[in-house]
């Protein structure tokens, strides 16, 4: 097993079939003496390794009778023919059509019986909800309600977006109340601003994907024998991309930054919201640009011209349009950036000032672990999504949710 070097926040977990130890990152532990004894263990415990609670929740494999392999007598004919081609021309010329034959023969499969099928990987729905129910607000595990209410310039700057939000729906608003645009404009910026304001909340007030007391590697992680990594500040298991914030004070799965403007990390959990977030904030201040923009140049009559009460408004809300339209395209491109190289902000920040940003290798992040697996209109909805592989998308998986699949499939 590697063991990470110059790292302050982890250190290595080692896990056993049994249920895992975290080993004490002292000098005096024996790990690469104790190593090959504990190699030395018997085929069954070997394979027994490679699953969770030591295989006993596997299905069995299916046995099937062998058949005895044709591969000798083909091999035997296949030299006789060979032997005897340079004998007459007609033998040559059945060698040759024997031998194209063999070549446009495709090997044949068996298809799956039935028995087999039900081997097959299997999905279930886990609707089992083992948060906390404590009206309490906080980002510790224990607290039912996420906010990080400690930072408090996060809250001010939390507080300026809404703000910022809202004074640009009154603005449209009053401009249409008094005739100066038509209705059905001030109802659409009306309509994403509420859209960009609801984003906002559900970043802010959803678990960005921190790791719980009791999570542990998940299977295909374990099996690929990779680095496993402990925090020393959570005391818990920390999944690969997974970084320790020190204003949430909680390890988060995936995490991109810690945004103050959300008052949260950008993590996992709350990746879509953030993203709809930026993208109707977007939409919303080009709307705003490019109906101000027609007043101002296409404008030929008085009754487009705005009232001299709203033109400070208008002004005032022009500088903010442009500055969020500058401001969210970057995010937006680090964003979609990090989605399509598989590194976060702080990944990639690490990788740059290590010289191995070259050698990263990582895959892209499926469009599903962003937004679900739900209808494509769902995407556009600021509501949580439902990934098909919980576990797999988080980094890690619990011993409780564990237990429940294996009440479920057997």
């Amino acid at each position: 097993m590697l063991f990470p070097l110059n790292d302050k926040e982890s250190t290595p977990l080692l896990f056993s079939p049994k249920g895992g130890g975290r080993l004490d990152p002292s000098t005096n532990n024996n790990v690469a003496n104790d190593g090959p004894q504990r190699r030395k263990a018997s085929t069954q415990q070997q394979q027994q390794q490679q699953h969770y609670f030591g295989g006993k929740f596997d299905p069995p494999k299916p046995q099937h009778p062998q058949t005895p392999s044709t591969g000798s007598t083909t091999s035997w004919r296949h030299k006789r023919l060979e032997k005897l081609a340079g004998a007459t021309p007609f033998v040559r010329k059945m060698f040759n059509s024997y031998s194209k034959i063999r070549e446009n023969l495709k090997p044949y499969t068996r298809p799956s019986l039935d028995h087999e099928r039900k081997d097959e990987k299997k999905y279930y729905e886990d609707n089992y909800n083992d948060l906390s129910w404590k009206c309490s607000f906080g980002t510790r595990h224990d607290d039912g309600i996420w906010a990080n209410h400690g930072d408090s310039p996060g809250l001010i700057m939390a507080c300026l977006v809404w703000l910022m939000i809202v004074y640009g729906g009154f603005t449209v608003t009053l401009l249409a109340k008094n005739n100066s645009l038509p209705s059905f404009v001030s109802i659409t910026y009306c309509t994403i601003c509420a859209l960009a304001l609801a984003s906002h909340a559900k970043t802010a007030f959803t678990d960005p994907g921190s790791i719980p007391p009791n999570a542990v590697p998940n299977e295909e992680y374990v099996s690929k024998q990779q680095i496993i990594k402990y925090c020393n500040v959570c005391q818990t298991y920390k999944p690969p991309k997974c970084h320790h914030c020190r204003i949430c004070d909680r390890c988060i799965s995936g995490m991109d930054h810690h945004c103050p403007w959300m008052n949260n990390c950008i993590g996992t959990g709350n990746m879509k919201h953030f993203l709809l977030f930026l993208v109707y904030v977007w939409v919303a201040s080009a709307y705003g640009l490019i109906l101000f923009g027609i007043n101002y140049f296409l404008c030929n009559s008085e009754d487009c011209v705005f009232p001299y009460g709203l033109v400070a408004l208008v002004r005032l809300m022009t500088v903010l349009c442009i500055g969020a339209v500058l401001f969210t395209s970057n995010m937006i491109t680090s964003v979609f950036w990090g989605i399509m190289t598989g590194m976060g902000t702080i990944d990639r920040m690490k990788k740059q000032e290590a010289n191995t940003f070259e050698e990263s290798d990582e895959p892209p992040v499926p469009w599903t672990d962003v937004f679900g697996i739900g209808s494509y209109f769902t995407w556009l909805l600021p509501i949580d999504p439902l990934f098909d592989d919980y576990d797999r998308v988080m980094g890690y998986a619990t011993v409780d949710r564990l237990e429940r699949e294996k009440d479920t499939i057997l």
